[in-house]
């Protein structure tokens, strides 16, 4: 993170953060207009006594043109616009209010100034703590502003020096103050993000897991469970038909016995990758055992499309598998079961779907059978 912008050296990172701060940033900065203006316009009350009729038209003006920004602003909140520029935006809020404080205190006598120039602190506070822009820009704005304050007086209206540094003192002072408020506020809520993703990430890391095999990567049994009883869900409400593929590796103990259980992993992560790679992200292809798989294929019209499916599966896996002898080969046997049907669940489609991979096996191997 830079010390002076806050910012994350990581500019995703950095737009991570703004994107996922974004709506706090629109509400805080639209509440904060709606005071703003208020504030603005109630001040005026003290027109009446410091500042000299024939000025008073003017001053007015100077108020109401000021205010336009944050109308203009508070309405851009509504638009992409404000989403790409918020806290640029947001800032000029307060550059436009300190403008007119200093054009609003041109328009009275130096013996009045004390009763308007405390408005710039207000400013300084307004534009680092309230309306919710990053500090970096409040700090370009009050700084901006403090030097304009010191051309406008101390060269254009030539206050004494005494009186310009007194106002200087409490200016600077609010801006220490409220910089530094600004300052830890917004290095606390980044470190803080960055905190609440780590653990987010944690979360996430031990939820993948223990919802996942590890050696392959797939789905376990655990995650398997709820996909299925999402689907049976589905199947009820909107009738569709699922299909569940249980598929036992035909071979796969002679390539552990012969070329060892490293190797024997190796094979079943290249079949872990080309079942997956067969299927759609909508459907779910798991790893239930040593080396057997479940696949869960959701919309399947008919046994016609699931025997398309299961014959993919046979071919993909009856492929060349790297690093393994031409004489050793490896197949499968496929039980196929299709939901939903009356009276099922998790446990019995799984058991309909082994249930019919057996069949297969006990009758010759490398081939699939559905449930009957």
């Amino acid at each position: 993170m830079n010390l002076l912008t806050l910012a994350f050296y990581d500019k995703a990172f950095e737009n991570t953060y703004i994107q996922a701060t974004q709506a706090r940033t629109r509400i805080q900065g639209q509440i904060a207009m709606l005071v703003g203006i208020f504030i603005y316009i109630f001040l005026g009350i003290i027109d009446q006594w410091f500042v000299p009729p024939e000025y008073s038209e003017k001053v007015w003006m100077i108020r109401f043109t000021a205010l336009t920004v944050p109308i203009t602003i508070l309405l851009l909140t509504l638009t992409p616009i404000f989403t790409r520029y918020a806290h640029q935006l947001l800032a000029t809020v307060g550059l436009a209010a300190g403008i007119g404080v200093i054009g609003i205190q041109m328009m009275i006598p130096i013996q009045s100034a004390p009763y308007y120039y405390p408005l710039m602190v207000l400013v300084a506070f307004y534009t680092y703590n309230f309306i919710g822009t990053r500090f970096i820009y409040a700090f370009i704005v009050d700084i901006s502003l403090l030097i304009s304050y010191n051309l406008v007086f101390g060269w254009m209206m030539d206050y004494p020096i005494h009186v310009l540094i007194s106002h200087d003192i409490y200016i600077i002072s609010a801006n220490l103050i409220g910089g530094s408020v600004g300052y830890l506020t917004e290095w606390q809520r980044r470190n803080l993000f960055v905190s609440e993703r780590k653990l987010e990430e944690e979360r996430q890391h031990h939820m993948h897991r223990a919802l996942h095999d590890p050696l392959t990567g797939l789905p376990n049994y655990d995650l398997l469970n709820d996909r299925i009883e999402q689907a049976m869900i589905l199947a009820e409400r909107k009738g569709n038909t699922h299909c569940g593929f249980f598929l036992d590796l035909d071979g796969f103990k002679a390539i552990n016995d012969k070329l060892g259980h490293s190797t024997g992993d190796t094979v079943l992560q290249c079949i872990a990758q080309r079942l997956s790679s067969a299927f759609r992200e909508m459907d779910t292809v798991s790893r239930v055992g040593g080396d057997e798989f479940f696949i869960l294929a959701l919309n399947i019209d008919n046994k016609k499309t699931a025997s398309y499916m299961a014959n993919k599966i046979l071919e993909e896996i009856s492929k060349p598998i790297p690093d393994i002898p031409k004489g050793i080969s490896l197949s499968a046997s496929i039980g196929i079961c299709l939901f939903p049907y009356k009276g099922m669940t998790v446990s019995d489609i799984i058991d309909r779907a082994d249930e019919a991979m057996y069949k297969v096996k006990n009758s010759g191997k490398e081939n699939f059978s559905f449930y009957i």
